[in-house]
């Protein structure tokens, strides 16, 4: 990473069908997902972050004999998995100012939308030796990047494998893309943007994800960037959270900031959606001490198979993708923590039949977000509380705040509800009692 300072009658927003066949009993396409999942092992990604933070690639510093001979590791990755080189004059390389960037295309399979691409990517450079423009200190010494970022090349490498393991190609073409130059201001990923190499002509970039220092999880704690640039990301990365056979099931804190210090930046400038994975800055974050034995080696495995889900949802889905949301440009954390501040409940305010009072959120408008919990109400009592955001009553899907509204006073006695707390799905049961 880079150092930087509506009513029922609504129609379903984007993914919101497939949640609630998410919140259903899994079927033979689950489990035929469950095995493309099964491939994302954690030895592997120990192997290949042991090798790409070894010393004697010197920090991989984007340019240098270092950053060459990660790269070739890479591309040897990908020739054995057998994946269609999508660089220049038919290799995996996008050349660009000393430095490459490294492309593998897996083509869509439906004749309609394969012409739209979803990109995936990792940078593979690092910051070499260090200096005062690029490190926290010591100097001089070679810093390995474990984390940053060669925790998400493994990642990336498994999902490379897992897609060839899939029941069948998604409709819409994925590219693997190894960014080089990032540490030196995102170079490669805006060059991609720039230059499109051949095998992309005639395409359209539609949505990409980014993963960048997936390899410290901590408290199965994941930061998720970005999902306020499309209407639905949040709900789509939820599903991939929670699907059985992703083996998931991470807690996930939704960072609104936007800044432009990895790979996802020049996408978002470039007013395309994109979402990032990332397990948070630690204290050897650009240090020499960003080495293999601090990684949580264990943990790039359920990261990874939440992103190899949402990924391959996003390609499949024959829904349009989400248009870019420019709002996002103007929110952040400040904005999501007004947004998400509870109200009192001792203000006089009528409680209403099931104790609970919601927020809007205009870039998840299906999915409002619980600001007020009465004491001893049906709500309180059944466990919700205030930050939940609401999904489903009674098996169903909400579409917006105000179906929430006439689904609840419609309602008889007892009332279900999903909510999504912190990125997992939590089944709760309403009960009121008979006057």
């Amino acid at each position: 990473m880079r150092q930087a300072t509506q009513s029922t009658a609504t129609a379903l927003p984007w993914h919101a069908a497939i949640l609630v066949a998410m919140l259903a009993a899994p079927g033979a396409a689950a489990e035929r997902m469950s095995a493309a999942h099964a491939t994302i092992r954690a030895t592997d990604a120990s192997r290949h972050v042991g090798v790409l933070a070894d010393d004697s690639f010197e920090g991989r510093e984007g340019g240098s004999r270092g950053g060459r001979a990660a790269a070739a590791y890479i591309v040897d990755e990908l020739t054995k998995l057998g994946l269609e080189p999508a660089g220049d004059a038919g290799s995996y390389y996008q050349p660009f100012g000393g430095m490459r960037n490294i492309l593998a295309l897996v083509k869509g399979s439906d004749p309609a939308l394969a012409a739209e691409v979803v990109v995936v990517g990792a940078h593979y450079d690092h910051v070499g030796y260090g200096t005062a423009d690029n490190s926290y200190g010591p100097f001089g010494f070679v810093h390995n990047g474990a984390d940053d970022n060669a925790s998400g090349v493994a990642g990336l490498l498994e999902i490379a494998e897992a897609i060839g393991h899939l029941p069948e190609r998604p409709r819409r073409s994925i590219l693997i893309a190894f960014w080089d130059g990032e540490e030196k201001g995102l170079l490669g990923s805006y060059h991609f943007l720039r230059v499109r190499p051949a095998p992309l002509a005639g395409s359209k970039i539609v949505f990409s994800v980014n993963m960048d220092m997936i390899g410290r999880l901590r408290g199965e704690r994941l930061e998720v960037y970005g999902t306020r640039t499309g209407a639905g990301l949040r709900e789509a990365v939820i599903q991939a959270n929670n699907r059985p056979a992703h083996a998931a099931g991470l807690e996930l804190a939704f960072i609104w900031d936007i800044e432009d210090d990895s790979d996802h930046y020049p996408f978002i400038a470039a007013k395309i959606p994109t979402v990032m994975f990332h397990t948070g800055l630690h204290d050897h974050y650009h240090r020499p001490s960003d080495d293999v034995h601090l990684l949580n080696i264990q943990g790039i495995e359920p990261v990874t198979r939440l992103a190899l889900g949402f990924v391959t949802a996003v390609a499949n889905d024959p829904v349009p993708v989400p248009t870019f949301r420019a709002a996002s440009r103007d929110e952040s954390n400040a904005t999501r923590n007004r947004l998400e501040a509870a109200v009192s409940d001792t203000d006089g305010s009528p409680r209403g039949r099931w104790g609970i009072g919601t927020r809007r959120d205009p870039g998840e408008p299906s999915m409002p977000v619980v600001v007020r919990v009465w004491r001893d109400s049906p709500a309180a009592k059944a466990g919700l509380h205030t930050g939940d955001r609401i999904l489903t009553i009674d098996g169903a899907r909400i579409a917006s705040q105000d179906d929430l509204i006439a689904r609840l006073g419609a309602a008889a006695n007892h009332a279900t509800i999903d909510v999504e707390r912190k990125g997992r799905v939590v089944r709760l049961d309403l009960d009121q009692a008979t006057p």
